[in-house]
């Protein structure tokens, strides 16, 4: 599948975007991982400006609401740089599971190129995609209630912590 990219023009916007890894693989579901994701985007939040409205980790996926003054930049250094961590984990961890995310060229690609960014232009798209987010667990049948699935935004007790999105117009 082609990289769908964000457009330029609107590249400093609030963006849903959808972050797989490679095969889907079940991979987040140990070792720590979502850890790793977490702490790149508390990075991102503490030192690079990102605002973050709204998140679930699912064992294969993560969907983020976001906005930065640069989103490009964001997904590619974020997506760079868990990367590398996961694959440090999972060579030290599960070295047999590396296989899965080599190319037809051998070379290790732990994401899929797409973000599917949706670029949120109205406070009613911004509320189906934060919905979305809470009910993605439960559509799963990871837990009863959204809130109980603990890398939520829907979970207040999640050490990931969301930004206030009143500081933000979405333009209608």
């Amino acid at each position: 599948m082609p990289s769908v990219r964000v457009p330029k023009q609107f590249n400093n916007s609030v963006y849903f975007l959808t972050f797989s890894v490679k095969n889907l693989y079940y991979l987040f579901d140990r070792q720590y991982r979502w850890n790793i994701l977490a702490s790149s985007i508390k990075y991102c939040q503490d030192n690079k400006g990102l605002k973050l409205f709204g998140f679930v980790f699912m064992l294969n996926h993560i969907h983020l609401i976001t906005y930065s003054l640069d989103v490009s930049g964001f997904i590619r250094d974020f997506k760079r740089f868990t990367s590398k961590e996961l694959h440090r984990n999972i060579k030290t961890t599960e070295p047999n599971v590396l296989k899965i995310f080599l190319d037809k060229d051998g070379k290790y690609e732990f994401w899929e190129k797409t973000n599917m960014p949706k670029l949120i232009e109205s406070q009613n798209f911004f509320d189906q995609k934060l919905q979305y987010i809470y009910n993605n667990p439960v559509r799963k049948n990871y837990v009863a209630q959204p809130e109980y699935w603990y890398w939520s935004s829907a979970n207040t007790e999640c050490e990931l912590k969301v930004d206030d999105i009143d500081d933000f117009r979405i333009v209608n």
